[in-house]
């Protein structure tokens, strides 16, 4: 009998069952469809012994003290800055969209921050309700730097086009005056030491903890007792789908060795008006690895596949709320995690999430609490 199952191996999973086995010393089973820890966050080493991501870039940034403290448990840190050129008219730009990005396209020479919101503003479309993801970037900086950056790459990442695509999408990426070419702008910005991979690894290494990879939670939900459950995977396929299936956004990944040092300037470079992907991660600048080859991958979005982004659309959320009425009426099962509630986060978000829900639990279950065993729904 385990104190908790826990569904799911990457960041939700991990880091709460790290604390139910650590800070409340029970046992937790964690199981995974996938043969590795992680989620999309893990890493491991390719054939010619280059250290990449498996599932596209993940870049740790986040401005709490807290989920530092709580990750530098088990990793040491690489100081990262992460930076992204988009190829816009045969030129390699800085994105977001700064003074030098304005400058070098135009064949500009604006020197101060009130320059480029004059030139901004001059452009920005006047548009009454900001709803979409157009509107966001259109009332900014007008119609072609929009043509330019953002339709064709959210074309080709969602289906869909901006017009039909919650504001929230666009809204992510912000428009600069000055010259700041860093993507992030938070105080604490790092890439685990050693890799994610073994972090994670490290962090479910808990005596109170086991691990059974390759292993799909239908398969052993009513054959492994256990007394919760913590639930991170898709909400509507934990629900058979009884609404319907909640709409994701896939990737494709081609993952290439090249016989050479260097292959691009930064870690991603952003495609948005040709090729059929979306843009090109090199990952020796993410590790500071030292190989006199270098591994590179292209990603590809897809409608199929395994399910990576929540598609922003006010009907999708309207379905989630359908999921989000059984899930809070579920009892003894939690649900956290990106998938669990259909919505984006950044990775100190899911951790954030989860150890608000490890509190939570700590103020409502008393540790090794008797419950009956949940119904299935």
């Amino acid at each position: 009998m385990f104190d908790w199952l826990v569904v799911g191996a990457g960041f939700a999973g991990s880091v709460i069952a790290e604390r139910l086995a650590s800070q409340r010393g029970e046992s937790v089973l964690v199981v995974d469809r996938r043969n590795h820890v992680g989620g999309n966050a893990y890493d491991r080493y390719d054939d010619a012994g280059l250290l990449i991501h498996q599932y596209g870039p993940h870049i740790f940034h986040t401005n709490s003290e807290q989920i530092v403290d709580y990750l530098s448990q088990f990793t040491e840190w690489r100081p990262y800055e992460h930076r992204v050129l988009a190829s816009v008219d045969g030129q390699l730009l800085p994105i977001p969209i700064n003074r030098t990005t304005i400058n070098k396209l135009y064949g500009l020479n604006l020197t101060t921050e009130e320059e480029v919101e004059a030139f901004l503003a001059e452009r920005g479309e006047r548009i009454e309700e900001i709803r979409t993801s157009a509107d966001v970037v259109l009332s900014r900086v007008g119609r072609d730097l929009y043509e330019k950056f953002f339709r064709g790459y959210t074309r080709k990442q969602w289906g869909l086009d901006p017009s039909e695509l919650d504001k929230q999408v666009t809204a992510r990426v912000p428009t600069r005056a000055n010259e700041d070419d860093r993507y992030f702008t938070d105080s604490f910005q790092a890439m685990p030491a050693g890799g994610f991979t073994r972090m994670f690894e490290r962090m479910l290494s808990h005596p109170n903890i086991k691990v059974m990879l390759q292993t799909d939670f239908r398969d052993i939900r009513d054959v492994i007792p256990h007394r919760r459950v913590v639930f991170t995977g898709p909400v509507d396929e934990y629900f058979d789908f009884r609404f319907g299936k909640l709409p994701y956004r896939s990737l494709q990944f081609e993952h290439v060795t090249l016989e050479e040092e260097w292959h691009q300037p930064v870690a991603v470079v952003n495609y948005p008006q040709d090729r059929d992907y979306t843009r090109i991660t090199e990952y020796k600048h993410l590790t500071g690895q030292q190989h006199p080859k270098t591994s590179i991958t292209y990603e590809y979005p897809s409608d199929i596949g395994d399910p990576y982004y929540p598609v922003p659309r006010e009907e999708n959320q309207e379905l989630y709320r359908q999921y989000k009425h059984l899930a809070d009426a579920t009892p003894n099962v939690h649900f956290i995690g990106r998938l669990a509630t259909y919505r984006y986060y950044n990775m100190d978000q899911v951790v954030g999430q989860a150890l608000a829900e490890f509190r939570r639990i700590q103020e409502s279950i008393p540790v090794g609490a008797e419950v009956r065993q949940p119904e299935a729904v």
